[in-house]
């Protein structure tokens, strides 16, 4: 029975959904960090400035638009904040994510861990794949994602043993558990600084349009523009001097009070709440 308290426009849990696999979503819930709060794609529709929309809400639009087109409702929940760490991802992020009785999951986490000095990336591993287990046990899908591969990231490229084991790590999971994956590993286009922010921790907001067409595509649904494959800058060998005085500057800018809030055990995402608390309707639209 539907419950009363739920909205009328956002489809209860119990609502049949259409079977793999071209199935019709309609209670998506994203969790996880910056990555899928969507910094640095300011939310156009925002005039404070300090609002984000990213991968996942682009995502969302499209999804929305597969379901009104299959005559069922559909709603979106956001729950990811800057900074935040695994254990909060697969804890007080999934308590209330599975609240919402979703019937689809995207959880990307664990790379404010892996930037740290020491990481256990097979305790990481076993934390994703419990909170896996508990979304799956539920019936929903999931949606992982990798890291991109940053051999030519400069000063991060140090992160890539980190990162191809966590890659592996987690199509492990998915293989085991009939998740989706969506691969940035393979993804050439984010190698290129092009579609990353001036921090080269975030991505642009072209960036974050190329990532949502690659998680439709890891969703199998259609509409996807392969062009996403593609790398829009090449390599380019600059002067030295150049590059480390930018990295001189990046280092000032952004790294040094990185640093500074891990010592004083502060975070960006400190005060901060989810931008989509709840399950809330979502303009239909294609991918752009």
């Amino acid at each position: 029975m539907t419950d009363p308290t739920t909205p009328a426009h956002i489809p209860d849990a119990s609502t049949p959904t259409t079977t793999e696999p071209h199935r019709t979503w309609q209670r998506y819930v994203a969790i996880g960090d910056s990555f899928t709060e969507g910094m640095s794609d300011l939310d156009p529709s925002d005039p404070s400035g300090d609002a984000y929309r990213g991968w996942a809400d682009v995502l969302a639009g499209h999804l929305s638009a597969r379901a009104a087109a299959a005559g069922v409702d559909f709603g979106y929940a956001n729950l990811a904040v800057r900074g935040r760490k695994l254990d909060d991802i697969v804890g007080q992020q999934l308590d209330a994510a599975l609240e919402l009785s979703p019937d689809l999951v995207s959880m990307v986490g664990g790379g404010n861990d892996i930037l740290r000095p020491k990481v256990d990336l097979d305790a990481l591993a076993a934390r994703l794949e419990s909170a896996v287990e508990r979304i799956r046990a539920t019936g929903a899908d999931v949606l992982l994602a990798t890291p991109a591969d940053p051999a030519e990231a400069g000063l991060l490229s140090s992160l890539r043993g980190r990162h191809g084991i966590h890659t592996a790590n987690l199509f492990s999971i998915a293989q085991r558990h009939g998740c989706h994956v969506l691969n940035l590993w393979q993804l050439a286009a984010l190698r290129g600084w092009s579609q990353w922010a001036e921090d080269r921790i975030h991505l642009t907001t072209e960036g974050h349009r190329r990532v949502a067409h690659a998680a439709a595509q890891a969703l199998g649904v259609e509409g996807v523009d392969e062009a996403w494959l593609t790398r829009p800058d090449a390599p380019t060998a600059g002067r030295r001097i150049d590059e480390l005085r930018e990295h001189g500057a990046w280092v000032r800018t952004h790294v040094a009070p990185w640093v500074q809030r891990r010592v004083t055990g502060r975070s960006s995402g400190d005060g901060r709440t989810p931008k989509r608390p709840t399950l809330a309707p979502v303009q239909p639209a294609p991918l752009p």
